[in-house]
């Protein structure tokens, strides 16, 4: 999920949201995961599934827990985004899907993120891209 959502939102190039034309790393969403402030951030600080972990994922990382400090510091620290956007996963009432679900998956990154823009279009591709990366890890 974490690889998908990640090609999917970011493609694992740019920790600031792309705006306008020609596009500039000056949107409101940060790091791989592109978490907003009042969005993701909040969520997995307000969250009691989430917040426990991420006080504590805070704590280790010297960053203070609440959603401003938290989005200040995704775009340069990559392990605190990726524990977030786990977290974020985390506060879904509902299972992980199967690894192969695809439509599953869709459906968590859906109510997980709630994109405003979401594109389906891409999903399959980078689902499938994510499986391989899974595969070839377990390989080793």
């Amino acid at each position: 999920m974490l690889i998908a959502i990640g090609l999917q939102e970011s493609r694992f190039l740019h920790r600031r949201q792309l705006v306008g034309n020609p596009p500039r790393p000056t949107g409101p969403a940060k790091g791989f995961w592109q978490f907003e402030r009042l969005g993701g951030c909040r969520g997995v600080v307000d969250h009691t599934a989430s917040r426990y972990w991420m006080h504590g994922i805070c704590k280790a990382h010297d960053v203070q827990f609440n959603a401003t400090a938290i989005w200040n510091t995704l775009e340069t620290n990559d392990v605190l985004a990726a524990a977030a956007a786990r977290l974020l996963l985390f506060t879904d009432p509902k299972r992980l899907p199967a690894t192969t679900d695809t439509r599953g998956a869709w459906n968590l990154y859906i109510r997980t993120w709630r994109p405003g823009r979401p594109h389906r279009d891409t999903w399959d591709a980078f689902h499938e891209r994510a499986q391989q990366v899974v595969r070839a890890w377990g390989s080793e």
